[in-house]
C-alpha cells in the first residue's frame, strides 16, 4: 500500500529478486513492477513470489521504479521499451494520468479468470485494463489522550484541533493524495480549497509523504495524522498503547483507496501474466496479502485471520471518485492545491 509492510511471523522464506527496468527476461521469467514496500523480506511480495513459484514452472522478478508508473509513461511518451510484464499496485488517479498523458494505451485490456470474485464497487477501470487486489481505507489515526475523534470535517477547523493535524502532499502521496479527494467529495469542487485555507489556518502540518507525517506523529508532534483504517493491525499488542492508535473516519466514512495490477500491452507473456493475476485473487493469497500488506482484499472469499478482522475497521460508508470523475480534473484540481499549499 506504498507506505509500510506487516511484519509478520508468518511470511513465507526465499528472497526476491529485484530487477531494473533492462535487459530480456526469459519466457518463463515474469517481470512485475511495483512499489518498494511491497517487496523485500517480510512482505506481501516475497511471500506471493514464493507461493506462486511453488505452484508454477515460471519466476517472478520484482523492479520498483522510483518514479513509480510515472517511469513507464515516460517511457511509452518517448517510445522506449517498457521492459516489465505487469504492474501491482496501480490507482484510479495514476490509471487517469496513464491515459491522459498518452496516445496510446500503456496497459491491455485483460481477461483474468478470478476477476469475477472481485467486489464491483472497487472496480476503477472502465475499459478492463485493470484488476483490483485490495483496497485502503483512509481516515484519520488519532492519540485519545490528546484529542477527541473529531467526527466532521468542519470539527477539524476549531480550536480544540489548532496545530493538531499532519496530512501529507497531495502531488507526491498516495494518502495525500486521497486526503485531498476526500475534502473534494466533502466540499466539492467549487469549496475545497477555502475549505484547506481554513484547514491551513487552523495549523495542519503538510509533510511530503506517508512515512515522514507517520514518523511525526509518533515522535508526537501532532496528535492525529492522515493514514489507514487498518492502522491497528500493525499496531497492538501487549507493548502498544493502542490508545495511541485510534482510527476516526469523518462523516462517518473513509475514502477507498483501491490497490489494482495490469498488464503492460507491450508484454508478450499474456498467459504467464493472467496466471499470475489469478493467482492473485485466489482465496488463500486474497488473505495473505491482505495480511501482510495491511490492507483489505478485494474479493469476499478471502478467509483472514480473526486477529485481522478484530483490529482492521471499515467505515460504515466508503466514498471515492470514479475514473470518469477524475479524467480531466484530477491533474486540475491537485495543481490549484499545490499551488496554494504544497510548499507552506
Amino acid at each position: 500500500m506504498k507506505r509500510r509492510t506487516f511484519l509478520s511471523g508468518a511470511g513465507a522464506a526465499g528472497a526476491i529478486a529485484l530487477a531494473g527496468c533492462s535487459g530480456e527476461s526469459s519466457d518463463d521469467t515474469l517481470t512485475v513492477a511495483t512499489y518498494s514496500s511491497f517487496t523485500g523480506e517480510d512482505t506481501a511480495g516475497n511471500w506471493l513470489k514464493s507461493n506462486f513459484e511453488a505452484e508454477h514452472d515460471a519466476t517472478v522478478e520484482f523492479t520498483t521504479p522510483e518514479s513509480g508508473v510515472n517511469q513507464f509513461i515516460q517511457r511509452k511518451s518517448q517510445n522506449a521499451p517498457v521492459e516489465a510484464d505487469v504492474f501491482v499496485g496501480l490507482n484510479t488517479g495514476e490509471l487517469v494520468r496513464a491515459d491522459e498523458q498518452l496516445d496510446e494505451q500503456l496497459f491491455a485490456t485483460v481477461d483474468v479468470e478470478g476477476s469475477d470474485s472481485v467486489k464491483s464497487e472497487l472496480n476503477f477501470d472502465p475499459d478492463g485494463r485493470v484488476v483490483p487486489y485490495d483496497t485502503g481505507y483512509i481516515s484519520l489515526v488519532y492519540d485519545e489522550g490528546e484529542v477527541d475523534n473529531p467526527g466532521t470535517f468542519d470539527a477539524l477547523l476549531e480550536p480544540a484541533y489548532e496545530d493538531a493535524l499532519i496530512a501529507q502532499n497531495a502531488q507526491q502521496s498516495d494518502p495525500g493524495r486521497a486526503f485531498l479527494l476526500w475534502t473534494i467529495k466533502a466540499k466539492g469542487s467549487d469549496g475545497y480549497l477555502d475549505y484547506w485555507r481554513d484547514l491551513s489556518g487552523n495549523g495542519v502540518q503538510i509533510l511530503s509523504d506517508w512515512e515522514p507525517a507517520y514518523d511525526a506523529y509518533m515522535n508526537e508532534e501532532a496528535p492525529m495524522v492522515v493514514s489507514y483504517s487498518t492502522d491497528q493491525v500493525y499496531y497492538h499488542g501487549e507493548d502498544v498503547d493502542i490508545s495511541r492508535h485510534q482510527v476516526g473516519f469523518l462523516e462517518d466514512q473513509g475514502y477507498a483507496n483501491p490497490e489494482g495490477m495490469a498488464r503492460f500491452a507491450a508484454s508478450e507473456r499474456t498467459d504467464l501474466a493472467n496466471g499470475f493475476m489469478d493467482f492473485v485473487l485466489s482465496p488463500d493469497v486474497q488473505a495473505g496479502i491482505a495480511v501482510r500488506n495491511v490492507q483489505f482484499p478485494a474479493t469476499a472469499t478471502a478467509e483472514l485471520p480473526a486477529e485481522f478482522a478484530e483490529f482492521a475497521h471499515e467505515p460504515p460508508e466508503a466514498v471515492t471518485f470514479r475514473y470518469d470523475e477524475l479524467k480531466g480534473s484530477l491533474g486540475e484540481w491537485t495543481d490549484a492545491w499545490a499551488r496554494a499549499f504544497a510548499s507552506k
